[in-house]
């Protein structure tokens, strides 16, 4: 008898999830609820391949989650269907204390792309914290573009509809949704690749398998000063002080641009009250060191302050915001 592929995906998905688990539910009934928390190394899931933006922030606040608690904070990295995947095996972890789920931007577009989830991310998830803000960048490989600036470039894109195409992390991310908001303001065409997360797009862009694409400055900030690629301009309305030589969209003439890559902590539903707090407060702990903010200074980024109702409450406006986008673009994914 055939296995249907939905069977197969939620086997898949079930199976993960019990693997995420490992003792943890030993640990769970032997203790109570945050008594010494951590007991034991706690697993981020990363919804998406290493080397993306994701990693750029969840790796260096694994280590100095460490370096304050004494307990590994282990990267777990899950990518797959635009980062629904990663979100779904975290949905199905144990609620103990012991996973937590970093997600982001993409995660607030989700549930309007997809006609069915496998999670809920209001409903299955609590907010902790948002630990990162970084504006979008518009980055091209500058051997098959060689535009010396945006409006060179823009005039090229008008005159070759559909000659041009872009790479995302995967459809109905924020790299897909910054594409056809791009191309929504500009009146362009240009035809949408989507891979299997951010880094593997960036690795294609970077090898000249693609021309361009819309990037958080987390991933691409080292690439973009190495010179192998080249950024046009940053999708807000002001220039990023890591990037100051680097035009911002209302200074090309699209004040309306403005695409922020965000990235946060989740726990489980049903983790106790007591270890929530426990992470916001390393999570605030964390923002003080030094390392973090080198780390975040070097990705153009800013670390969130946001309380776990404020960090709540700001998703919540991202799901209607990014709902507004897709309907314009009549996105739909399976």
């Amino acid at each position: 008898m055939q296995t249907s592929p939905l069977f197969a995906r939620r086997s898949l998905l079930g199976a993960a999830a019990a693997s995420l688990a490992g003792t943890a539910l030993g640990v769970r009934a032997q203790s109570p609820a945050g008594g010494g928390w951590p007991a034991k190394p706690i697993t981020v899931v990363v919804p998406f391949p290493a080397g993306g933006g994701t990693d750029a922030f969840a790796r260096p606040f694994s280590a100095q989650f460490a370096k304050q608690t004494g307990k590994q904070l282990i990267v777990d990295n899950r990518g797959g269907a635009g980062g629904t995947l990663g979100a779904t095996i975290a949905a199905r972890a144990p609620a103990d204390g012991y996973t937590v789920f970093m997600g982001g931007i993409h995660h607030a577009i989700a549930p309007s792309v997809y006609p069915k989830l496998d999670y809920d991310l209001q409903r299955d998830f609590v907010p902790l914290a948002l630990l990162a803000e970084v504006p979008q960048v518009l980055v091209v490989n500058p051997q098959r573009v060689t535009a010396p600036d945006f409006k060179v470039f823009l005039e090229h894109l008008k005159k070759n509809p559909a000659k041009l195409n872009y790479g995302s992390a995967g459809g109905g991310t924020s790299h897909h949704l910054a594409g056809e908001l791009f191309k929504q303001q500009t009146g362009t065409f240009i035809t949408h690749i989507p891979y299997r997360g951010a880094g593997p797009a960036l690795q294609d862009l970077i090898a000249g398998n693609v021309d361009m694409m819309f990037d958080g400055l987390g991933s691409s900030a080292g690439h973009i000063k190495g010179g192998r690629i080249k950024a046009l301009m940053v999708a807000g309305p002001k220039r990023n002080p890591s990037f100051p030589d680097v035009p911002c969209a209302a200074e090309v003439g699209l004040p309306n641009y403005n695409v922020t890559t965000w990235y946060g902590l989740w726990a489980p539903k049903g983790t106790p009250a007591d270890m929530q707090a426990r992470m916001v407060e390393e999570v605030k702990r964390a923002g003080a060191a030094d390392e973090i903010k080198t780390a975040w200074a070097a990705n153009g980024a800013t670390y969130g302050t946001l309380t776990p109702a404020q960090f709540g409450d700001y998703v919540n406006a991202e799901i209607a915001r990014w709902a507004g986008v897709v309907k314009s673009a009549n996105i739909k994914l399976d």
